[in-house]
């Protein structure tokens, strides 16, 4: 007969520590997951309070989902969230591993800290911050740009008018502002490489550039994978400050700046849908859950070591 376990003071323990937490997810996470239902809702807020006007709210079935898809620009902002974001899954791994590479490279342990503070310093900043840096450079009348352009002999650019280089500047400005943080993900998994890899390399005559070959990026695939998993699960979900700060909302740049966040922002402003912007949101929830199970799924037939789950 097998033995009961018995309830411990260990257990005990580990029960109150973990009861914070369990009581954070449940009024932070699991609770407002009722909120979806305003999706299915024609939400109206009353004077009875959130309860009160939720169960008034008449229930509309799938016509909040029609918003999205039944305007002119529902092509327009889907493809621009997903080719910006297909951009930014490909140069948050490109871009943070060349950097984590030079900065691991580096001997003076000093100097490597302060590179490493400099690039992670962009991280912290606000998107309003950083829109009024780069109003600073591109303002047509006092913009740091146009001037040096005109005192070359050119002309100035109207640089909120102009559609053509906004999707470079906003894939720039975006890998700028975040590459920090990737940098410091993989600096943190190239300090935990075995260093007898390389004292054996070396011995064998291998160059730099093969023990990053052969040593470095292969040790490095989980991260990789397991990074660019959790940005495909946001791949229909755009960062509101990028898109809607960095151009300063300028009407004119919306072909190339109008996101589904920041359309559904502006539908709600203008017609006060609170329905319609939450049935938004559980359209880019349920579509960022597909991608993450569909992307796991291909990663696990390939190399199932890799994959999340």
């Amino acid at each position: 007969m097998k033995k009961k376990k018995r309830f411990t003071r260990d257990d005990l323990e580990l029960i109150i520590m973990a009861t914070p937490t369990l009581v954070w997810f449940l009024l932070f996470s699991f609770l407002p997951m009722l909120g979806v239902l305003i999706a299915f809702k024609n939400f109206h807020i009353s004077g009875g309070g959130f309860i009160d006007s939720f169960l008034k709210s008449p229930w509309v079935g799938l016509e909040n989902f029609k918003f999205l898809f039944s305007t002119n620009e529902a092509f327009t902002i889907t493809r621009n969230t997903l080719l910006y974001n297909f951009c930014f899954i490909i140069l948050d791994v490109v871009v943070p591993v060349t950097f984590a590479l030079m900065l691991h490279e580096i001997r003076n342990r000093k100097a490597a800290k302060a590179y490493q503070t400099i690039l992670f310093l962009p991280y912290f900043l606000s998107w309003v911050v950083v829109s009024s840096f780069l109003y600073a450079f591109l303002s047509p009348d006092k913009g740091i740009v146009n001037h040096m352009i005109t005192a070359s002999g050119g002309t100035g650019v109207s640089w909120y008018t102009n559609t053509k280089p906004w999707p470079f500047l906003i894939v720039f400005i975006r890998t700028w502002k975040e590459m920090g943080y990737g940098t410091v993900i993989y600096l943190a998994s190239l300090a935990g490489i075995d260093t007898t890899y390389y004292e054996a390399a070396v011995i064998d005559g291998a160059t730099k550039w093969q023990q990053v070959k052969y040593i470095t990026l292969p040790l490095l695939r989980s991260i990789v994978v397991i990074m660019m998993i959790m940005a495909t699960g946001k791949i229909f979900t755009a960062s509101f400050g990028l898109f809607y700060q960095i151009p300063r909302d300028a009407g004119a740049l919306y072909s190339v700046t109008n996101v589904i966040d920041t359309y559904v922002y502006r539908a709600m402003m203008g017609m006060g849908e609170i329905g319609m912007s939450a049935a938004a949101a559980l359209f880019q929830s349920v579509m960022g859950m597909i991608m993450l199970l569909g992307s796991n799924w291909l990663v696990s037939k390939v190399d199932n070591e890799n994959a999340l789950f």
